[in-house]
């Protein structure tokens, strides 16, 4: 269920700092790349108002940012697979300031798209996709009249693949983030895509997907794509790239011809399908 923000103090959010502290947004906060986004900005003492459908989880994380780092954090429930949970969203940064937002709520499907029901692939594109565009476009729409802020959007390689609907949810995220990056250019607002490849996170557990035989070469920890993604986003590039590998691969791709694209991506469908664990969900 959707709430409205919970504060951390009794006191209201805008009395906890003067006006020129830094306020984050993070969604999908309370695991794996979202944690380390707001850890990160936590540490450079940014206040952090964290958003995810779970709100005892919610809570949890809150107190930990709190207590490690010392600076006030506000919670938002809200489930992005809804239009009511986007519009939570999209009414806070209406309401208050907010200096940068990470799009970093997601999930996969742990069947192909045929095999997914019609509803299980509008949701992905909502959470992956259309929340990314109306948060982005609301927060962008308040950047530029406080004149200062910051987008990022979580994509993914898979972004370049055809992997299903989660590769192309994820490559229309992408895509309107890199266009954001071109018409918010010349102000003092950015918007940077970050496109991770494979995340030791929850991600593939929840798919019950088994990837213990993928090679350690393949795998960039959560910490180092919030720290480069950052770092990125800083010096205002559009697209952001964490791990040299998967920057080779990134520049590879972008010459690569299509049909060898699919092919590629055909391969890596089935070895991940050959990978679903066979443990029930817990």
């Amino acid at each position: 269920m959707d709430s409205a923000p919970r504060r951390r103090s009794a006191r209201p959010f805008a009395a906890l700092r003067p006006a020129d502290v830094p306020v984050a947004l993070v969604t999908g906060a309370t695991s794996g790349i979202g944690l380390e986004f707001a850890r990160a900005l936590a540490a450079d003492g940014y206040h952090l108002v964290l958003v995810a459908r779970t709100l005892p989880r919610l809570e949890e994380t809150a107190d930990l940012l709190e207590d490690e780092f010392g600076v006030p954090v506000r919670v938002l429930s809200a489930d992005l697979a809804s239009e009511q949970g986007i519009a939570t969203v999209v009414a806070f940064i209406g309401h208050e300031r907010v200096d940068v937002v990470v799009n970093n709520a997601g999930y996969g499907l742990p069947y192909s798209a045929l095999r997914s029901d019609p509803a299980e692939l509008a949701a992905l594109d909502r959470v992956l996709n259309v929340a990314v565009q109306q948060i982005s476009w609301h927060a962008a729409q308040r950047m530029l009249e406080r004149g200062r802020g910051g987008i990022i959007t979580v994509s993914s390689m898979a972004a370049l693949t055809t992997m299903g609907a989660y590769a192309a949810a994820k490559s229309a995220a992408m895509v309107f983030t890199e266009n954001l990056a071109g018409e918010l250019a010349g102000t003092p607002v950015t918007a940077t895509a970050v496109l991770p490849g494979y995340v030791h996170t929850e991600f593939h557990d929840r798919m019950r997907v088994d990837m213990s035989k993928l090679p350690s070469v393949a795998w960039v920890d959560a910490r180092t794509v919030a720290r480069e993604g950052l770092a990125d986003a800083r010096a205002g590039k559009a697209v952001s790239v964490p791990g040299l590998q998967y920057k080779i691969a990134y520049l590879i791709a972008q010459t690569a011809p299509r049909p060898l694209i699919r092919g590629v991506s055909s391969g890596f469908r089935a070895v991940r399908m050959t990978r679903r664990s066979r443990r029930r969900p817990s």
